[in-house]
């Protein structure tokens, strides 16, 4: 699995102080979705059941992640999660 924007994430952990404990979860994600072993369509299959696999072995992924917010369990408590 290649991540192409990791530096996305290192900009919002660097941007500020107060990101400090959202490191550590953060780069959990990473490393996990870095270690995943996808070598074929099979295997993407097998790691997301949702995803479609294309007869020229691409995969579509049938969920769409779209993040609001991204902060510190501090941060989490401040906002209404309804509004973000």
């Amino acid at each position: 699995m290649r991540i192409i924007a990791l530096s996305t994430l290192k900009t919002f952990l660097e941007s500020d102080p107060a990101y400090v404990d959202a490191r550590e979860p953060t780069m959990a994600w990473y490393r996990q979705v870095r270690a995943a072993h996808w070598a074929t369509p099979t295997d993407v299959k097998r790691g997301i059941g949702t995803a479609s696999i294309l007869k020229d072995g691409r995969a579509v992924f049938n969920r769409v992640v779209y993040i609001r917010f991204i902060g510190t369990h501090r941060q989490y408590d401040k906002i209404d999660a309804q509004t973000v």
